[in-house]
């Protein structure tokens, strides 16, 4: 079988998703931040005073890394846990004033980033580029949930 006259599909948005990921990355550092920072405390800001395996959850992170990112958020003053009485296995995370803080900072970056990435691209071209991502997903959901 000869080989592919273009690079495959998959490996071509693999590279360009890594190279992505590193620049929004880049970006948030820049701010202060990081992107497991940016997928707590964006997920926290949606459900204030959230139980901490319901925000792990909502993120799409295991409990286990999510403890780890609490605990460093924590210990920097970004967000508050507190044990429920009725039950101390069960914490509420919340936002602190510094984790505020870092937040709309970190708002401000990604706004800065998306500009960017968007550079050249009209609105209808960002949806149909967003359904075609969406597809691809599905393709490889179903593929995985044939075998």
């Amino acid at each position: 079988m000869p080989p592919p006259t273009q690079e495959p599909l998959g490996l071509h948005i693999s590279r360009v998703a890594r190279q992505l990921q590193r620049a929004f990355d880049e970006e948030l550092v820049h701010v202060g931040g990081s992107l497991s920072t940016w997928v707590v405390l964006a997920t926290l800001k949606g459900q204030q005073h959230a139980m901490q395996r319901d925000l792990a959850a909502r993120a799409g992170i295991d409990p286990a890394t999510m403890t780890h990112h609490l605990n460093r958020l924590e210990a920097s003053g970004m967000v508050v846990r507190t044990r429920s009485p009725g039950n101390r296995r069960n914490q509420t995370v919340e936002l602190a004033p510094a984790g505020e803080a870092l937040f709309a900072r970190m708002v401000r970056g990604v706004v800065a980033f998306d500009g960017r990435l968007r550079q050249g691209l009209n609105e209808q071209e960002t949806d149909a580029f967003r359904a075609t991502l969406d597809r691809l997903a599905a393709n490889v959901s179903a593929v995985t949930a044939a075998t």
